[in-house]
């Protein structure tokens, strides 16, 4: 029987190389947007990244661009508020707030969300939404109400499991069922997961990859 959702080939040579070229230039930050009308103009194509408050998106971002300090890294859940814009090569990678505000007043809840799905169901230059699980937990119910959004905006998402490191054996493939299963109750899942460490590394030259493979 084939495995639904397999972790995602390591790429050949040759797009192993683009996607290092795509980070290895310069990545700057461009602003962070709090409403609609303040996103840059929609001149190039987009990747963004989602997850849970303290999933480790910061970190898979720094380590994806090779920039420690790129994108903030917060103790508190919620504190990142804005749709945060960065340029890599031609294209723009993006960072989500964290859809984990427990310490948050709910008006300002309601605002983030809202603003999540407009930027979901209407940024066209959009390709690729990667949403981030930690793999101690697997999917939770709030990862799967942001998919339910990415179906229902007909944008394509792929999970990237985080925090691999911190688990071996049948725990990790506990993790990866859970999620799987979870999974293919979406029809807008890409229908392979990649499993990342930014602190060991792993995945990370895969995720360029995929990335700058990305039309």
């Amino acid at each position: 029987m084939e495995l639904r959702f397999p972790e995602a080939e390591t790429p050949d040579e040759h797009a192993l190389e683009k996607g290092r070229k795509l980070f290895a230039g310069e990545t700057e930050f461009v602003k962070g947007v709090v409403a609609m009308d303040g996103l840059p103009p929609a001149d190039r194509i987009e990747v963004c990244f989602a997850g849970r408050s303290n999933v480790g998106k910061s970190s898979l971002i720094n380590a994806l661009t090779g920039r420690k300090g790129l994108a903030r890294a917060s103790n508190t859940p919620g504190r990142t508020q804005e749709i945060n814009y960065f340029t890599a090569g031609d294209i723009y990678v993006v960072d989500l707030p964290g859809y984990g505000f427990a310490n948050a007043p709910v008006p300002v809840v309601e605002k983030w969300q809202r603003l999540l799905k407009n930027y979901l169901s209407g940024r066209q230059t959009l390709r690729r939404v990667f949403v981030l699980i930690d793999a101690r937990h697997g999917a939770k119910a709030v990862d799967e109400e942001i998919m339910t959004l990415l179906d229902r905006s007909a944008v394509t998402f792929q999970v990237v499991m985080t925090k691999v490191d911190k688990l071996r054996g049948d725990a990790l493939e506990q993790s990866l069922t859970k999620t799987r299963a979870a999974l293919a109750k979406h029809p807008a899942a890409y229908p392979e997961l990649i499993l990342s460490s930014s602190e060991k590394g792993d995945g990370i030259a895969t995720l360029r990859a995929i990335i700058a493979g990305i039309d």
